[in-house]
């Protein structure tokens, strides 16, 4: 019987791709991976070798079902260097063609279950036809506008949540727990977690697998997903940072700030990036260029 083919593997590839999943990848508005150029390119990509890492607020359940299946059916070898690293980097799994590896999770960033239950109860009570629970976390709290509602409605009724959260936190007595609002979420975690632990876990994970990246590629939509690249820069790693909702205005970096040349936002933006650095694999690098 032929053994299967396996991705290429490269110990130094030209750069890597360190991932927000919603709106870079996956549609804000759908809640899929809804253009198919992205896990083609993403897998192509992969595929030669160039890692590529998911450093996301969603769980793992989400990847599994949402992004590995297109990735998949756009050809995703065994072996390819393609991890995920959720909620902020206290959950990560390695992503092959099947599903995920084995999860892993730091037990030390989990919070308590009686303060998810009371959120939950929250939710049910007060805000149910609006958004949900997200019960795939398996260290921090979220919920999350549900699809179906105008993202406007979502986002009046979201204050009025985010404002009853402290009076949960005294409750347990919880003094070090974020509350971090999204476009179409609102993530309650640990303060430890967040994308610069994401990318610290990236590299390490890569570390075992013997696979330095010459230099970064981070991609997101919000303030937050900056610190992903901030953790690479301070490290003397070259880096380029790809905004694809840049209306928040782009803070000033030491780094290279990218956005889309044709305008294009979220995926859309995502998909352009992607296609350019498949294309050009071979060339280019990231950071700035002398």
């Amino acid at each position: 019987m032929p053994s299967r083919e396996t991705a290429a593997f490269n110990p130094s590839p030209a750069f890597g791709l360190l991932l927000d999943v919603d709106g870079p990848i996956a549609s804000p508005v759908s809640r899929t991976v809804a253009i198919a150029s992205i896990s083609r390119d993403l897998a192509a990509m992969a595929n030669r070798g160039i890692p590529v890492i998911f450093n996301t607020g969603r769980s793992d359940d989400f990847i599994a079902q949402q992004v590995i299946p297109p990735l998949r059916e756009s050809g995703l070898l065994d072996s390819a260097p393609v991890f995920t690293v959720s909620e902020k980097g206290a959950v990560w799994a390695e992503v092959t063609p099947a599903s995920l590896g084995e999860v892993h999770i730091d037990e030390k960033l989990k919070l308590p279950a009686g303060l998810a239950e009371d959120v939950r109860e929250l939710v049910a009570e007060r805000f149910g036809n609006l958004m949900f629970f997200d019960e795939t976390k398996r260290s921090m709290i979220s919920v999350e506008q549900s699809v179906q509602v105008h993202n406007s409605e979502y986002l009046e009724a979201q204050q009025e949540f985010d404002a009853a959260i402290p009076g949960l936190l005294e409750k347990h007595r919880l003094g070090d727990v974020r509350i971090d609002p999204t476009i179409i979420s609102t993530d309650i975690e640990h303060q430890r977690v967040g994308k610069d632990l994401g990318a610290e876990r990236a590299l390490s994970l890569l570390e075992a697998r013997g696979i330095t990246a010459e230099s970064w590629f981070t991609m997101g939509d919000s303030r937050s997903d900056y610190a992903m690249a901030t953790w690479l820069h301070r490290r003397g790693i070259p880096v380029s940072h790809v905004d694809v909702r840049p209306a928040d205005g782009i803070p000033d970096t030491p780094y290279q700030v990218l956005t889309s040349r044709t305008g294009a936002l979220h995926d859309e933006a995502g998909a352009e990036f992607l296609s350019l650095w498949a294309r050009g694999a071979a060339t280019i690098r990231a950071g700035r260029q002398s």
